[in-house]
């Protein structure tokens, strides 16, 4: 019933929403006999304020149209290589007709980006992706919202999140030879997973895999997010925040959890500081200060476009990372694709992925080592091919977007992907005889 409250409010708003937006447009409008006064830019400043408010934020778009490699703009172009019905795998295709660029762009490595599926669109990780196209080609997960999705298309599990990924991996290795993997907050887990299941039936596994800001041991450092989860019982859970999709979408009568309620969560976290950007944007508003209002648009029409996620995900997750803590723990059996078995998760068993940790100093989403721990379970990973780096002055946001991501963790990213752009020697004489084994068995 929550969730049709909130659809009914939403759309009883919208006209509210409208005439706001068009109030502010006519008191700022300098054609208007009333709007070079004092008074009508603050009147505009309010309405605008209002509408940015009440307004309903849709998926943003990734609108990365070309990056610079080595002085040269590359122009890029942006497409679906593989239609899940949860998910979509998108390439960032580079385009150049210099050939010097071009030849450079050819040779340069594939990086899986895995986007979280935690409340946000993958867009979250724009500044991400437009970094690591510079120096790599590119893929991301861009999750879709579980509301959008049929029922008839089936339930979405934590397991299933592990499948999609190893698929991922498999189709750039088809394409590439291998690749790299950058798991950005919530997936460190699943991806840890994928490559160890792939690792323990002595499948090819990434080059790499670079874990930032995420959950792999939720017992250290625990912050208001760890804390929710193990306060509260799963049924709790499962009771209280577990609604069934409106008539008036496509996935109509699927038990999700709401994106708004997550929102609610993220702005509880820090309602001070949303305060105090709003009121902000007012003032620079007033004072026409531009470039500090699109900046302030650009972050809220990231940060309050929200997806529902599918309430067996949702609650899997919950149970098996946040309160089993089933990894560390090693008690974590993963059902295979046909479902006929379950593979146990065995961190150990990787043994050619290089292993990068990054945390922000000032996280407070994923506690400080928290991700570091990955090191730990993944002993059989020479020492030599891990690494571990903490960003100062970073939150969680700040290890992936902005100055703090392009100037001090990304340096960090892209040399350990060029340090280990190839699998060691002794991991290419026993490969065959891993799959020859594989088969014999088979």
């Amino acid at each position: 019933m929550l969730y049709q409250i909130y659809e009914a409010q939403r759309s009883l708003m919208e006209p509210f929403a409208d005439f706001a937006q068009a109030a502010a447009k006519l008191y700022s409008n300098p054609l208007a006999p009333f709007a070079q006064n004092p008074l009508s830019q603050r009147v505009s400043a309010g309405y605008e304020l209002m509408y940015r408010l009440w307004k309903d934020y849709e998926k943003p778009q990734f609108g990365i149209t070309s990056v610079e490699v080595d002085g040269v703009d590359v122009a890029i172009q942006e497409r679906v290589v593989v239609d899940t019905p949860f998910c979509e795998l998108r390439r960032f295709k580079r385009y150049s007709d210099e050939p010097h660029t071009l030849a450079k762009l050819k040779t340069q490595p594939a990086v899986l980006v895995v986007a979280p599926l935690s409340g946000h669109y993958a867009t979250l990780l724009r500044d991400t992706v437009r970094t690591l196209l510079q120096d790599h080609k590119v893929y991301i997960t861009d999750w879709k919202d579980a509301r959008m999705v049929p029922l008839e298309r089936g339930t979405f599990h934590l397991h299933d999140y592990v499948h999609y990924i190893q698929d991922f991996i498999r189709l750039l290795q088809s394409e590439y030879g291998n690749c790299h993997v950058i798991s950005v907050c919530q997936p460190t887990v699943p991806v840890l997973a994928a490559v160890s299941l792939m690792a323990s039936r002595g499948e090819q596994t990434p080059l790499t895999m670079t874990m930032m800001g995420g959950p792999i041991d939720a017992r250290k450092s625990p912050t208001a997010v760890n804390n929710l989860a193990t306060n509260k019982s799963y049924e709790w859970f499962e009771s209280n925040v577990i609604y069934r999709v409106p008539s008036s979408f496509p996935g109509a009568g699927r038990r999700v959890y709401p994106g708004f309620l997550q929102h609610t969560g993220f702005v509880a976290m820090n309602p001070d500081r949303h305060l105090s950007s709003h009121y902000d944007y007012f003032k620079h508003l007033i004072a026409g200060d531009d470039a500090s209002a699109e900046a302030h648009r650009k972050f809220y029409d990231e940060y309050n476009a929200v997806l529902d996620m599918d309430a067996d995900y949702y609650l899997e997750t919950i149970k098996t990372v946040f309160q089993d803590f089933a990894l560390v723990n090693g008690t974590w059996d993963v059902p295979t694709v046909d479902g006929d078995d379950v593979e146990r998760v065995r961190p150990q068993d990787i043994t050619t992925t290089a292993l990068l940790t990054i945390e922000g100093e000032l996280d407070d989403i994923s506690g400080a080592g928290q991700t570091e721990a990955a090191h730990g379970l993944c002993t059989g990973v020479p020492k030599a091919r891990q690494q571990h780096y903490e960003v100062k002055g970073a939150g969680h946001y700040g290890i992936f977007s902005g100055r703090r991501w392009r100037e001090l963790a990304y340096p960090q990213v892209r040399d350990f992907i060029a340090r280990f752009g190839e699998a060691p020697a002794t991991a290419k004489r026993a490969a065959p005889a891993r799959r020859r084994k594989a088969a014999a068995a088979a």
